[in-house]
């Protein structure tokens, strides 16, 4: 398959030769019911995905969302990480390997590609995540290590730069999901991104791994401005996100939909520790560091110059709502409160810059100074 092409066409491409020759039916009858499992609450300890037929429509159903929800959050990460890269990762129920496509992507440009290992306890997801990484040309993905792994509380990790749980806690016990997050933060020796559906429990589930991140000596890169208490009431609303999904002819096909597109509502948090060590002939050769009090680090190559990444000042956490002459920004501050911010036009090129922000995206934007 053509790797020059963007990746999410290649993902798109990919899936279309993964469903060639299923009857629709069956696919639909799959979605269904994986559909009654992803908006269920009753956590299983038995393989979601039973067989290849029903691992081609869990790929078809979720895997463009799952895979865009990622990439928006490893780009908020990203943006807070600077150049920040990891060398090896860890893709925790990776299933068919979403989340591993989304950091193949994200760090395309390394000179060595991302060493992923992807676990799931369902056989058949790993054996269609490696047919799809083998097809999708991605250095990165077609050298994945796919190891079967039942997640949960006897889940034992190696060492990892990068530990990414996606749509995961939600098939777990209380307990279980406990005992996961804290051994992501224990193998993680750089970051921790963790993404669960955009609805309140979602949201729960995120804010509880949040905290237990944060006592585990992690701090939050994003989306919030800082490592403190969420600021939101807990039971009056939830912090979550969007990404549009392309969607192939195919795709609304299985889902039964007729718009060339969906957005994707997730909730997440990247966390990076606060002295990230990457081994390289047996010594760490980068540091977080904090400087004067704030969550703001920096990463320092041994050799090199320094690099200091920090969280966003601020962040929209909501759709921005244009007015005239004005925008409506509803912001998470790095003084860990929530306000809502006008920006009119005597504002200039800030105005203009808010004409055009979007739901999760940092404030101000790099280019511009915050508003009087």
């Amino acid at each position: 398959m053509n790797h020059s092409l963007p990746v999410p066409d290649v993902l798109r491409s990919a899936l279309a030769g993964l469903l060639d020759g299923l009857p629709p039916s069956q696919a639909a009858g799959a979605v269904d019911r994986l559909i009654g499992h992803y908006r269920g609450v009753v956590p299983t300890h038995a393989p979601v995905l039973r067989d290849r037929s029903d691992v081609a429509a869990y790929a078809a159903y979720r895997m463009p969302a799952t895979f865009e929800a990622v990439r928006s959050a490893l780009g908020a990460f990203r943006d807070a990480a600077g150049s920040w890269t990891p060398a090896t990762h860890t893709d925790i129920g990776g299933g068919t390997g979403a989340a591993s496509w989304a950091v193949a992507e994200a760090w395309e440009d390394a000179d060595t590609p991302v060493a992923t290992t992807v676990l799931d306890w369902a056989e058949p997801a790993l054996a269609i995540g490696r047919e799809l990484a083998e097809a999708s040309g991605l250095p990165g993905l077609r050298t994945a290590r796919w190891e079967r792994a039942r997640i949960g509380s006897a889940l034992t990790l190696e060492r990892a730069d990068l530990v990414t749980v996606s749509y995961v806690l939600n098939e777990l016990t209380p307990d279980d999901r406990h005992t996961l997050i804290d051994t992501a933060a224990a193998a993680a020796t750089g970051a921790v991104v963790i993404v669960e559906p955009g609805t309140p429990d979602g949201y729960g589930r995120v804010i509880e791994a949040r905290d237990r991140l944060v006592a585990a000596g992690l701090r939050v890169a994003a989306p919030c401005p800082h490592s403190a208490a969420c600021p939101i009431e807990p039971g009056t609303d939830w912090c979550h996100f969007s990404a549009r999904v392309s969607r192939s002819s195919l795709h609304r096909q299985i889902k039964g939909g007729s718009l060339a597109y969906e957005d994707e509502k997730f909730s997440y948090v990247a966390a990076i520790l606060p002295q990230a060590l990457k081994e390289q002939g047996g010594a760490p050769i980068q540091a977080l560091k904090e400087q004067g009090g704030a969550p703001t680090q920096a990463l320092e190559e041994q050799g090199g110059a320094p690099i200091t990444p920090e969280p966003a000042p601020a962040r929209i956490v909501r759709r921005p709502q244009i007015r005239k002459g004005q925008v409506l920004l509803d912001l998470c501050t790095a003084e860990e409160q929530l306000r809502r911010e006008t920006v009119s036009k005597r504002h200039g090129t800030l105005y203009r810059a808010a004409r055009d922000a979007e739901w999760g995206d940092p404030w101000p934007p790099h280019s511009a100074q915050s508003p009087s």
